[in-house]
């Protein structure tokens, strides 16, 4: 973990952590924008981590005969990870102990009774949950649904997609797995709903980690459909089919870590003391920190702060940030007009140029929607009183850099409300994620702050996957709760330093 603009930190130190079975282990982090595929190995008793596989993942519009909608080319992905489980098998002589999948929450697919999908799954940012999100509270009130779940009222969750889906005629009575459970069940796992991934469905009980009888009921979902609640850590079957054909994969255990790749990004950060805070930047940014017990008074539910599920029986408390979307919206824009802009190549013109007048309103639910994005946030800085911004592809810095001194900002109000909301004094900000390597956006937030920023990995969901495999593998496992917290940390260590060793 290095501190912007000074020291690397450890807090864990001090051990040395072999597994008693130092076959490879294998992660899978399903992105939205790439998918990837890393391995594990035991090199003379020290961890070596790899990155296997990396594939392009996008969403796109498909015709109306097709079922219509913005969806995920699953057959793609699929086919991606497959390859990258052969290429696994090919470096790993020595076999694979175990695979675990994490990814992006929300979306789902939906199975037939032999648990094959009917149809490529729907984006969540698909604009027909406009209309549900109308429709669902006049079913069940949008406090009735925080009061019941704690979780952030926002129409990408699953609860919106699914209600949308009976809607158009789909029956409620078709199964359904968010996408990391399924490629576990297709590589021949048991049909589960993790716990971290099912509190982001809008539809699991705040304390009780049970589905909610009362929200299937008010929108005529059908709760046996869903799939049984399981924590952290579980181990789902072994794997089955062609690949388990392979001399490597011949005893080959699946584990659900912590599915939701957030939560598996915030189990890759090893620190242990409790006044550290959060951002898993990407295409969305999360910012929050880790409680004990949920918070969800009346001031933390107007706020629309959520409560999702965390490793070690904890929760992800924290709020959702446009992130990276708006840049990449940016750059399609831009690349769409002649110029394809490298985003690193971007920050560092972004650097340069003055400080920007005014900022914007990043979570504006306009800035949320796909297409467009130069115009809609010109459109809000005219709303504001403000001058629209040249929109051609050579005044990009000056829209890059106004979108990044808005994040700093946005990101220094959220954190006081949770520092306020949680009872902690926080002295350190952990930014994990792919968009950690922005540097001018690290040091404007440890500006914006006043809190020492520390860049975590910027693979931190495939560190926080592999230290939960590890945790559950080696006996660190409840039935109930799940992995442990600090096992989990530990291995993590272990895990973030083999992998900035290997980026030296």
């Amino acid at each position: 973990m290095s501190l912007v603009g000074g020291h690397s930190e450890h807090e864990i130190g001090g051990m040395t952590m072999v597994p008693a079975d130092t076959r490879a282990s294998i992660a899978v982090d399903l992105g939205a924008e790439s998918c990837r595929v890393s391995l594990l190995r035991w090199v003379d008793g020290k961890p070596v981590i790899s990155l296997v596989e990396r594939f392009g993942n996008a969403p796109r519009e498909v015709a109306a005969e097709a079922g219509g909608g913005l969806r995920w080319d699953l057959a793609r992905i699929v086919t991606g990870l497959d390859e990258g489980l052969k290429k696994c098998a090919a470096l790993a002589t020595e076999g694979i102990r175990s695979i675990a999948v994490d990814g992006w929450a929300v979306d789902y697919v939906r199975v037939d009774a032999k648990g094959q999908p009917l149809a490529d799954p729907f984006c969540y940012r698909d604009e027909r949950t406009v209309e549900s999100e109308k429709l669902l509270y006049e079913r069940i009130r949008p406090d009735r649904l925080r009061e019941l779940t704690g979780v952030q009222l926002i129409r990408i969750n699953s609860l919106y997609q699914l209600y949308a889906d009976k809607l158009a005629g789909i029956d409620p009575g078709v199964a359904w797995m968010n996408l990391p459970e399924y490629v576990l069940s297709r590589w021949g796992g048991e049909c589960v709903a993790e716990h971290t991934n099912a509190t982001h469905t809008q539809m699991v009980e705040l304390y009780n980690k049970r589905w909610c009888t009362e929200i299937f009921e008010a929108t005529g979902l059908d709760v046996s459909k869903a799939a049984k609640i399981v924590p952290p850590g579980t181990i789902v079957g072994k794997l089955k089919g062609p690949l388990a054909e392979l001399p490597a994969f011949r005893d080959t255990v699946l584990v659900a870590p912590a599915c939701h790749d957030t939560a598996s990004a915030i189990a890759g950060i090893p620190a242990l003391r409790d006044d550290w805070a959060y951002i898993s930047s990407g295409t969305w940014s999360l910012v929050g920190t880790l409680v004990e017990q949920a918070r969800n008074g009346a001031a933390e539910r107007e706020e629309n702060f959520t409560n999702l599920g965390a490793v070690g029986d904890r929760i992800c408390f924290h709020k959702n940030v446009n992130g990276m979307w708006l840049i990449k919206q940016c750059t399609d824009a831009w690349a769409a007009k002649g110029r394809v802009w490298d985003v690193v190549e971007l920050v560092a013109a972004a650097e340069k140029v003055a400080k920007p007048e005014g900022l914007l309103d990043v979570d504006d639910p306009e800035l949320m929607l796909a297409g467009r994005m130069l115009e809609r946030i010109n459109t809000q800085r005219l709303l504001r009183g403000l001058e629209a911004l040249d929109e051609s592809p050579d005044a990009a810095p000056v829209f890059a850099s106004l979108i990044f001194h808005s994040l700093a900002a946005r990101y220094a109000e959220v954190l006081d409300r949770i520092a306020l909301h949680s009872g902690k004094q926080l002295k350190r900000l952990f930014v994990v994620g792919g968009a950690s390597r922005n540097e001018f956006l690290n040091r404007l937030t440890r500006e914006a702050t006043g809190l020492d920023v520390y860049r975590g990995s910027a693979e931190s969901s495939t560190v926080g996957n592999f230290a939960v495999q590890l945790a559950a593998l080696e006996g660190s496992r409840d039935i109930v709760t799940g992995v442990y917290a600090e096992q989990v940390s530990r291995w993590a260590l272990i895990f973030v330093e083999a992998m900035e060793a290997g980026a030296q």
